[in-house]
């Protein structure tokens, strides 16, 4: 998938999936979490992220975030016109507003992450952070390494079942079948990451010496125009919702 977002430092989008997520984190009103939506939708819209795409990412997403306001609906702070008892249930006006503002909040912690994280190359996401942000090289390329490496249990476990099932052990005992593998795929992933960890020793990976880097990871005028309009966004929800008398913090 091919956005505006590409031009952005992976380093950069994961600044502002964090500063995007401030007003979402810091309060609890249903005003802060509208119009960060609002916003985000209009951003999306403008680097041209496929809207199919995102819509199906949302539904996903409108499931766990429907969960969470229905507890929240349910079991929250009772507060204003109470509408439903029973038990230890009671709905009132202020879990009902509660629970809209969880599933806001939801929908743009999700949708934030997704769209600026789920495509980020991670070759380039650990250059940025060892050359940009400044963690220790063995760490972070450590880090590249297992990542790479984890697409490879899937594969595995695909190629284990195939065996399996050649020798006519597919078919019966799907509970022991499934602990039997999990347990070769454990032992599978361990050995391969220790014979991983020992040729990345003998290429000199655990030096202490300076690295040098083959892609330089560098900071555009793009990230710094994003930086303003998110600072800029979330000081809008922010003060959105100070004017609307609806700001709740999370400790109030």
């Amino acid at each position: 998938m091919k956005t505006r977002f590409d031009i952005l430092n992976p380093v950069s989008r994961l600044g502002l999936t964090l500063l995007l997520s401030v007003p979402i984190l810091i309060t609890l009103d249903w005003v802060s979490a509208s119009v960060m939506f609002a916003l985000l939708v209009c951003a999306f819209a403008w680097a041209r992220v496929p809207f199919l795409w995102l819509l199906k990412r949302a539904l996903g997403l409108s499931i766990v975030a429907l969960l969470a306001a229905v507890s929240m609906a349910l079991y929250g702070k009772v507060e204003g016109t109470v509408w439903f008892s029973w038990g230890l249930i009671t709905v009132s006006e202020r879990s009902v507003i509660l629970a809209i503002a969880v599933f806001l909040r939801v929908l743009v912690l999700g949708l934030t992450a997704i769209v600026l994280l789920g495509s980020v190359d991670a070759t380039r996401m650990a250059d940025g952070l060892a050359q940009r942000v400044h963690l220790p090289a063995r760490f972070v390329l450590g880090v590249l390494a297992a990542v790479r490496m984890a697409g490879l249990l899937s594969e595995d476990w695909r190629t284990m079942a195939m065996a399996r099932r050649a020798r006519g052990l597919g078919d019966t005992g799907r509970l022991r079948r499934w602990l039997t593998m999990v347990f070769a795929l454990l032992v599978l992933a361990i050995r391969r990451g220790t014979k991983l960890a020992a040729a990345m020793e003998v290429r000199g990976f655990d030096q202490g010496t300076p690295r040098t880097w083959a892609r330089p990871s560098t900071f555009h005028r793009a990230d710094t125009i994003a930086f303003v309009l998110a600072i800029a966004g979330s000081a809008v929800a922010l003060g959105s919702a100070v004017w609307a008398g609806t700001f709740w913090t999370v400790l109030s």
